[in-house]
């Protein structure tokens, strides 16, 4: 059965509500049903039947739909895991590598793997993209590379005319299918076109960029 992506205000809402503490086998439920969502909907894209997501996270769709209402509400949480987890990746390899640009290509590899470019195709416009929990998580994510790329530029090692947004849109392009079915191994080309994008990262630059540096916020202003 497939839930629609429409939705009310109230049931925006709903997406930030608290919840009771769970159980440590209902939090584990979630988790698989979120990392289910997660993984098909980067296969098969938004309208992904819930039927799916419920198999394959291993759970009946009755514990699916007690977690999840609907499909606003699944995609919230997906989201807000994916931005996470990037964050996570991001403050991890700082704190561990002592050299910060091979910490930035750390965490570079490391986040192609969230499929972010798949998956920013969920924040249509049946999203509340302003929900307190999304900007908390932008404004962590954000921090974290910012803090990975100043360590790399600090080191003299990272180009001084690229910013946060830079970085993500080429994450966010490298990781966005191919449309048709004729490029099914494309993902094992994406590490090698990330490490010639990482290269071009490295200071001295060796060329002039057109325009300016791209923050997050330029990313996320509209057009009028």
């Amino acid at each position: 059965m497939s839930a629609g992506v429409g939705t009310t205000s109230a049931k925006k809402a709903k997406c930030g509500a608290s919840s009771p503490r769970l159980r440590a086998d209902a939090l584990r439920n979630r988790e698989r049903i979120i990392a289910a969502a997660r993984e098909t909907m980067v296969e098969f894209g938004a309208e992904v039947p819930f039927d799916e997501i419920a198999r394959r996270a291993g759970v009946g769709n009755a514990t699916l739909y007690r977690h999840f209402a609907d499909r606003l509400e699944l995609i919230h949480h997906v989201t807000l895991s994916v931005m996470s987890r990037t964050a996570d990746q991001a403050e991890s390899v700082l704190a561990e590598e002592p050299d910060a640009f091979r910490a930035l290509r750390r965490f570079v590899h490391a986040a192609v793997e969230e499929k972010i470019g798949a998956l920013c195709p969920l924040l249509s416009d049946g999203v509340d993209r302003d929900h307190p929990d999304l900007l908390a998580a932008r404004d962590r994510l954000e921090a974290a590379v910012e803090a990975l790329m100043g360590a790399a530029r600090d080191s003299g090692q990272l180009r001084t005319d690229i910013a946060v947004g830079d970085l993500m849109v080429a994450i966010t392009q490298l990781t966005r299918p191919l449309p048709g079915s004729a490029c099914v191994d494309f993902d094992k080309f994406v590490h090698r076109h990330l490490q010639l994008f990482l290269d071009g990262l490295q200071a001295p630059a060796r060329s002039e960029l057109p325009g300016c540096a791209a923050t997050l916020e330029d990313l996320r202003r509209r057009k009028p």
